[in-house]
């Protein structure tokens, strides 16, 4: 059988196309577009006129891809922006007008669980697993025992979006605006940490647009080689690196450097920051990026 699952995003709105057959999936496609549905929804709680007919014209455009297709089930969510919006209706409104698909406005806990789904095959079979999903509006925080079964998440409000525009306001960031963005990771995170130090954690894994779009800029990627991504490492110390590196420079600076989609320059360096703070906080050496996610994890519920 033929599916799709879309992820309207806080930064960018993601398909797959796939098969999914006796709960396997295969010959799995997938498409990336930054629309940007978030912007100032935290400072405004609300989507803004532009940002709805921006998002439902590519959802329109993503479910057409998907009939095109001959998918025979469609699902859509809507994680962090919607979540936050006070106008979510009329988005949902519009997006039924356009496409007769109903958008789901999913939990951070749901988003978590759909995050745990899209991993289950990368799991520790011998310590305990934490999945980490930085995404425009929020964080999640998703472990695993070694039995594969979900034990605890979390949904945090940071993410690339959201801590960009609370905090970096200058081009390039200052040390002071850096600094405030740190400790406002650290307090917010700071409960969620505190838990989870009580596990032995043996394995984390990343998955999200931070964590690929490193692993690309690591690599140097150009184009995005999504098999070269999936099961790569993200070394801590080459993390620390990308921080100072992107400290320094320019959001045009930032758009040139290969292995990073340039629409995504303005928010990679809070991304970075928020996966610096978890893996120190947490003494991970490294991570695993999966470029199965919630999508993934979506198809699984079908």
């Amino acid at each position: 059988m033929k599916v799709a699952t879309v992820d309207i995003g806080t930064n960018s709105m993601r398909l797959l196309i796939a098969d999914y057959d006796k709960n396997i999936i295969s010959n799995r496609e997938k498409y990336v577009q930054i629309t940007k549905m978030g912007k100032d929804v935290d400072a405004n709680k609300r989507i803004s006129a532009e940002s709805i007919s921006r998002n439902t014209n590519a959802l329109e455009n993503f479910v057409n891809m998907a009939k095109e297709q001959n998918c025979e089930k469609i699902k859509v969510i809507g994680t962090s922006a919607l979540r936050d919006s006070v106008n979510r209706e009329e988005f949902i409104n519009e997006a039924m007008k356009k496409t007769g698909i109903e958008v789901e406005i999913i939990s951070g806990e749901m988003e978590a669980n759909l995050g745990f789904l899209g991993v289950k095959n990368l799991l520790d079979k011998k310590d305990y697993t934490l999945t980490i999903d930085i995404g425009g509006g929020s964080t999640e925080f998703i472990l695993a025992n070694n039995l594969g079964e979900l034990i605890f998440s979390k949904s945090e409000d940071i993410g690339s979006v959201r801590m960009t525009e609370k905090f970096l306001k200058t081009d390039p960031p200052t040390e002071f605006e850096i600094l405030n963005l740190h400790d406002y990771i650290d307090m917010t995170i700071n409960k969620t940490i505190d838990i989870l130090k009580t596990y032995k954690i043996g394995k984390f894994i990343g998955i999200g647009g931070t964590a690929t779009s490193i692993s690309s800029m690591l690599q140097e990627l150009s184009p995005y080689s999504s098999e070269r991504v999936h099961n790569s490492k993200i070394y801590y110390d080459d993390l620390l690196r990308v921080f100072c590196d992107l400290s320094k420079k320019t959001l045009r600076e930032k758009q040139m450097i290969t292995g990073l989609q340039p629409q995504r320059a303005d928010v990679i360096f809070a991304g970075v920051c928020i996966l610096k703070e978890i893996m120190c906080r947490l003494n991970a050496s490294y991570l695993v990026v999966s470029e199965y996610d919630n999508l993934e994890g979506l198809v699984y519920t079908m």
